[in-house]
C-alpha cells in the first residue's frame, strides 16, 4: 500500500472514530438539517457546555463540520459531503420515516 493510501485509510478510520460516539453522533445528525449554535445544542442533548464544545472541536478536527460566526454567535454544520450521505442513509430507519435527533 502506498503513503497516500495509508494517509486516506487513517483519515477516514479517524472519521468513523469521530462518528462512533453516541453524543457526536447525535449532534451530526441534528447538524445535517440545520446550523445550530453550541447553547441550542447544549439545550437539546442536555449536556454541558463544555462537554460539546469538546465534542465540536473533534468533529471540525476531523473536518466533519465546520464553523461560521454570524456576530457574536457561532454556528456549526456539517461540512463533509460524503458525511453528509453515510448520515442520510442513517437518519432513515426500515420504515423510511426520519428518526429525530437533536437540532
Amino acid at each position: 500500500m502506498n503513503d497516500d493510501a495509508k494517509k486516506k485509510i487513517q483519515l477516514y478510520a479517524e472519521i468513523f472514530k469521530a462518528m462512533g460516539h453516541p453524543t457526536r453522533l447525535s449532534i451530526i445528525l441534528g447538524l445535517t438539517r440545520k446550523q445550530c449554535n453550541v447553547n441550542y445544542i447544549v439545550e437539546k442533548l442536555d449536556i454541558s457546555q463544555s462537554t460539546v464544545s469538546q465534542h465540536l472541536a473533534i468533529l471540525r478536527r476531523t473536518r466533519i463540520v465546520e464553523c461560521t460566526k454570524k456576530g457574536l454567535e457561532v454556528c456549526y454544520k456539517v461540512s463533509d459531503p460524503v458525511v453528509l450521505d453515510i448520515i442520510e442513509r442513517i437518519l432513515k430507519d426500515n420504515n423510511g420515516d426520519m428518526i429525530e435527533y437533536c437540532c
